[in-house]
């Protein structure tokens, strides 16, 4: 199984701008000084060395993540503005003619995980079947009206492709294409829902849009037995600890201190930071990665537990 992150932003898409490209720009040419950089391949090993924050972007589209199998399914959680880029590299690999079948799965109907779907190029060619899993009943609803005018030049009716809803219920676990999959409430405006995929002796947890406090133990043992021996854990780790518990309480996200505790009470293997603050910068993150890396290293009781730090690109193999 493989997982790659085509949108990893909370709340709203936040493009890198010229100013950002300048400031990396200043730093790799300060890096540079005295070196000789003569040939395409010296170039690429200098820009190899380069941090992160520097030689590349976390991005700025909000959430979208794919699941791949050697099955050739397709799915997909959340339709944030990252669909589009997804969809694109869908067109590039299959053409308009051979039509196929995707499965995505909503963690919740904030439009920063929909807004993607106006601008989805697989509902704009006939044939196609997406099937859109959720556990809101108002699923079908809320991505007709998100079509409806003056917000959208093109009616939900319109669209070529053939698109079904359904409807799942919390902690019950289905088959979807070969996958097992359970969906569980998470704390958050209008309710959001994690889900579990296990296929083939590998699991992926995709846990965004959910705050934990941190005096609900109950509430925190449910999620570590959701998160137990996961491969991956995707999460939700917007704010700061002490943002999460004073300012930006009850805004329904959580931390990476609290995504740590978690997936240590749960020995998952790899926690993967997602759905990244707005305001955050590239190098930003990377202090958080490191901040997060430094956490489980001097709380660490058992085996390792890896973390990574998601991007627009990203691509995880389990």
């Amino acid at each position: 199984m493989q997982i790659r992150f085509w949108g990893t932003r909370g709340s709203l898409p936040s493009p890198i701008t010229a100013a950002d490209v300048r400031t990396k720009l200043a730093a790799a040419l300060t890096t540079a000084q005295g070196q000789t950089l003569d040939t395409p391949e010296v170039v690429d090993a200098f820009i190899d060395r380069l941090p992160f924050n520097i030689s590349g972007t976390y991005g700025g589209d909000s959430s979208c993540v794919e699941l791949i199998d050697d099955e050739d399914n397709h799915v997909l959680c959340d339709l944030g503005s990252g669909a589009r880029r997804y969809g694109v590299d869908m067109l590039k690999r299959y053409g308009p003619d051979q039509p196929q079948i995707y499965h995505v799965f909503m963690s919740h109907l904030h439009w920063d995980h929909i807004m993607g779907f106006p601008m989805f190029p697989p509902a704009y060619l006939p044939g196609n079947r997406i099937i859109i899993h959720g556990c809101h009943k108002e699923i079908a609803a809320t991505f007709r009206r998100q079509h409806g005018a003056p917000s959208f030049p093109v009616a939900f009716e319109q669209l070529p492709s053939q698109i079904e809803f359904d409807v799942l219920e919390p902690a019950k676990t289905v088959e979807i294409a070969g996958y097992q999959v359970t969906p569980v409430l998470q704390r958050h405006g209008g309710d959001s829902y994690g889900y579990r995929f296990e296929k083939g002796g590998r699991c992926v947890v995709y846990s965004t849009d959910s705050e934990h406090r941190p005096e609900r133990t109950e509430e925190a043992e449910t999620f570590a037995r959701f998160f137990r021996n996961a491969d991956l854990v995707i999460f939700d780790a917007m704010y700061s600890l002490a943002d999460a518990a004073s300012v930006k309480e009850d805004w329904g996200h959580s931390s990476n201190v609290t995504g740590v505790e978690l997936c240590q009470m749960a020995q998952a293997k790899r926690l993967c930071l997602f759905h990244h603050e707005p305001t955050y910068t590239d190098a930003q993150l990377d202090d958080v990665l490191r901040q997060t890396r430094r956490l489980e290293e001097i709380t660490r009781t058992g085996n390792a537990l890896e973390i990574i730090s998601a991007h627009d690109g990203l691509v995880v193999t389990l």
